[in-house]
């Protein structure tokens, strides 16, 4: 069962989703809202309160200004909102792609609210070699989608990630909702960039490096997020763990994800 609730936020209101009981463990993402994660979230609940919600400007969690840009730190807090929300001393977060980096936000600005953090696949372009040419690429996908429609900086964020777009069938003829074109604007505009150019700070990390589990997709090898990946935890000193399927994995084989989400979580 699955209960809905919502709680203010710096400069709006946040949607978020409660499933099972148990330990409570948040499921993050950016752009990705809740709906995303409800099947991995179904297969934890058995054993976990998990929460899952929209993340800023997204979805249901509604901004007084549209027009203001989404942050890993803004988001961590929006994180801590939902703790104090539910009165909980502290939480498991599993953070995925851009939810990675809200995660490590979260445990750098607020460690004593976080039990493990689950990093999978963050993308921290800034980590990798050529570190500008990656932020020119990230400007250029983001003219393309302000020049010829969020279709076509999907696109060419795909190609940019990694993905062979070329060789993929054609996406369903459907027409996307005002929503999901409101949803890709706010990403394009006011997400994409900080997220992607959000540098860790080391040295806050080091004494949270024990709680700190940073996730790989088995089959993520082709994409730039297994580079960014294996960066991070090579800066932290760590191996990392991985998960079934590529960046997605979550989606694709939500049970076989849970149950290695569950074994780590299990160990830490």
């Amino acid at each position: 069962m699955t209960s809905t609730h919502t709680t203010p936020v710096s400069g709006g209101t946040l949607h978020y989703e409660i499933r099972g009981s148990g330990p409570v463990l948040i499921i993050t993402g950016a752009p990705m809202g809740a709906a995303a994660f409800a099947p991995l979230a179904d297969a934890l609940s058995t054993d976990h309160t998990v929460v899952t919600h929209d993340p800023r400007g997204v979805g249901g969690s509604v901004l007084h200004d549209p027009g203001r840009d989404s942050t890993p730190e803004l988001r961590a807090d929006d994180l801590l909102s939902i703790l104090d929300s539910l009165q909980a001393e502290d939480a498991d977060v599993f953070g995925s792609s851009g939810g990675a980096v809200t995660g490590l936000a979260l445990i750098t600005r607020h460690a004593d609210r976080v039990r493990t953090l689950v990093a999978h696949e963050p993308p921290l372009l800034e980590l990798l070699p050529y570190a500008a040419d990656w932020r020119e690429k990230t400007e250029s996908i983001i003219e393309t989608a302000r020049e010829h429609g969020v279709g076509a900086g999907w696109g060419a964020f795909m190609r940019s990630a990694g993905f062979d777009t070329g060789n993929a069938p054609p996406p369903p003829e459907t027409t996307p909702t005002p929503q999901e074109i409101a949803d890709s604007v706010h990403f394009f505009e006011h997400e994409l960039r900080g997220t992607t150019r959000y540098v860790p700070d080391f040295e806050s990390l080091k004494p949270h490096v024990g709680r700190i589990v940073v996730g790989l997709g088995e089959d993520s090898g082709h994409l730039n997020t297994d580079a960014t990946t294996r960066a991070l935890a090579a800066l932290l000193d760590v191996e990392p763990v991985l998960f079934p399927g590529d960046h997605a994995g979550f989606i694709g084989q939500p049970a076989e994800f849970a149950a290695r989400l569950r074994a780590v979580l299990a160990t830490d």
